[in-house]
């Protein structure tokens, strides 16, 4: 009873320490991306506003592909560690599938929304521009971080998970009991009345 007690709080201890990591990694990852992108920059001129999806990309492309690459991973990187940092700081790591798909979503939906959070405070930072293909874009690395670690994550969880309850022993049997274990002895014994 005790090694199970210990082997619970070990784990709680080991989630507990996955929650704060993650959630401190969150937050330095965030004031990175703050800096990065609403920090005034001192340019002569900046381009207008791209409120058509998809046409930043193609503009993008016609600089040729590795300047294109250049560009497009860019945005696919900047907030793609959030694919990873949500789930682990909200400790969402359940290893179900439809647990899988709703972090997932989740996940991707506060990507898309702190990219529109994002590029809704550049529109007041002059020398930024607002670009709706960041927004997709910052989106889908969002996603694609999320595919690529958290089920790789999950499953080493839960294969520590698996190695702990193993490394404990097995649980103890008790053999079942009758209602009267002594009835054979106490019936052999004569009474009086």
């Amino acid at each position: 009873m005790q090694r199970n007690e210990v082997g619970r709080s070990a784990a709680t201890a080991i989630h507990l320490r996955l929650r704060l990591l993650g959630g401190g990694l969150l937050i330095a990852h965030l004031l990175l991306v703050g800096w990065l992108t609403l920090r005034p920059l001192d340019v002569p001129w900046a381009a207008a506003a791209n409120l058509n999806p998809l046409e930043g990309i193609r503009a993008d492309l016609s600089y040729g592909p590795l300047e294109a690459a250049r560009r497009i991973g860019e945005a696919l990187a900047l907030l793609a560690p959030l694919g990873v940092l949500l789930p682990l700081a909200n400790g969402n790591l359940a290893p179900s599938p439809l647990a899988a798909w709703s972090s997932l979503g989740r996940t991707a939906a506060a990507g898309v929304l702190v990219s529109l959070l994002i590029e809704m405070l550049q529109s007041s930072v002059p020398g930024q521009v607002v670009d709706v293909d960041s927004v997709l874009l910052n989106g889908l690395g969002v996603v694609l971080a999320h595919v690529a670690v958290v089920p790789a994550l999950r499953a080493r969880l839960r294969r520590s998970r698996r190695s702990e309850q193993s490394s404990q022993g097995s649980t103890p049997r008790i053999p079942r009991v009758g209602l009267g274990p002594w009835t054979d002895v106490l019936s052999a014994v004569p009474r009086e009345y």
